[in-house]
């Protein structure tokens, strides 16, 4: 039987201490990042919900599917901030980049469209950005030094 008491001593003696040690400061390193990607899932799936929610499928169809591609493409970003944050440094401006495009996109792709489908885009990519940006910032402050 094997002995499993906690008088057998602790790992600092293991050879791979060292090596596992830094394994798991890089992992928790990015972890920052992480923290975002919830409100950045919430955003997306409201920004792929939304001509559903505002009621916007008749008057502005065009950006029916438009806003359903760019709010899965945010949820896809905050799926990554998430499982490989230290992956993502790259890409957390591509938020930023689509916050400002759900901005202009309702005169881009709408139709003349109404005052609820500008707000809707306008609160949507103002978040967005304001997301992109805080990621962004996050990265660059916990990203591994020269």
């Amino acid at each position: 039987m094997a002995d499993v008491s906690p008088t057998r001593g602790d790992i600092t003696s293991h050879p791979d201490a060292c090596e596992m040690r830094a394994r798991h400061d890089r992992v928790l390193g990015g972890r920052d990042v992480a923290l975002v990607g919830g409100p950045v899932f919430l955003l997306g799936l409201y920004c792929a919900v939304s001509p559903w929610v505002v009621h916007y499928r008749t008057s502005q169809p065009d950006l029916v599917p438009h806003n359903l591609v760019i709010g899965v493409a945010i949820g896809l970003l905050a799926l990554g901030f998430t499982r490989a944050p230290e992956r993502m440094y790259g890409l957390s401006r591509a938020c930023c980049a689509l916050g400002v495009w759900m901005i202009v996109a309702p005169w881009i792709v709408g139709d003349s469209p109404d005052a609820g489908v500008v707000w809707n885009n306008i609160i949507i990519g103002a978040l967005a950005l304001v997301v992109g940006v805080v990621c962004a910032a996050t990265a660059a402050r916990s990203a591994p030094g020269p």
